[in-house]
């Protein structure tokens, strides 16, 4: 009875989480192209003060036809055009390149193509194979997926210990891991989410080999 009010308490605790990214929003599309992602800017900007292009030029001392191209993406703008344009729609420069859209990156590893290789502290058996790396990503966030697989030869090691958030998904065999105090007995199909701050680790192999995904991120750093 003790362990099913447990599970009932759970379950509620996780139906009372709410997410707040919705991961199937569709933003406005972003222009590819710098110009006319300044153009689109200066023409929304300019629409919100509903004022016309005429007013723009009085204010900026630009001719129509000038501001005309600007907002249609015929022309680039000098950073002295943005500087005057800033100041008559009052808003700062950096709000005319929100628009813009940098090529995003991706990586795709092919099975068993993943780069070996020795991660700081890493102890006799423990090999790690990195599944996809991107340098300088726009989220601000360092994320290393690995594929853990520990053998006969594999030290037990609970005290690994870093910074930001770790997530382990089971593959194969058994083992029980241990996060600060407690211990988690993890089979095939079970995941651990958890501060990676805190000394975390295998405390048991209990069945060899044993595979898990292991994805780790953190702040990136600037």
């Amino acid at each position: 009875m003790a362990v099913n009010a447990k599970k009932t308490a759970k379950a509620a605790m996780v139906a009372k989480v709410v997410l707040a990214q919705d991961p199937h929003a569709v933003r406005e599309p972003r222009a590819n192209n710098l110009e006319m992602a300044i153009g689109h800017e200066v023409r929304g900007y300019r629409k919100k003060l509903g004022i016309t292009v005429a007013d723009l030029a009085v204010a900026t001392g630009m001719s129509v036809g000038m501001l005309s191209k600007i907002e249609n993406g015929n022309i680039s703008p000098s950073l002295t055009t943005l500087q005057a344009l800033s100041k008559a729609l009052g808003v700062p420069i950096t709000a005319f390149f929100r628009g813009f859209e940098e090529p995003k990156s991706a990586s795709f590893v092919k099975a068993g193509e993943g780069v070996n290789i020795e991660r700081r502290g890493t102890r006799a058996g423990h090999h790690y194979s990195l599944l996809g790396h991107i340098e300088n990503n726009t989220s601000g966030v360092a994320v290393e997926p690995y594929l853990i697989t520990l053998n006969a030869e594999s030290d037990i090691f609970p005290t690994f210990q870093h910074q930001g958030m770790e997530f382990l998904y089971m593959l194969e065999g058994e083992v029980v891991y241990r996060h600060g105090d407690s211990l988690y007995r993890m089979e095939p199909g079970d995941s651990l989410f958890f501060d990676a701050d805190a000394p975390h680790g295998p405390e048991e192999l209990v069945k060899l080999p044993a595979r898990y995904l292991s994805i780790i991120s953190y702040p990136q750093q600037r």
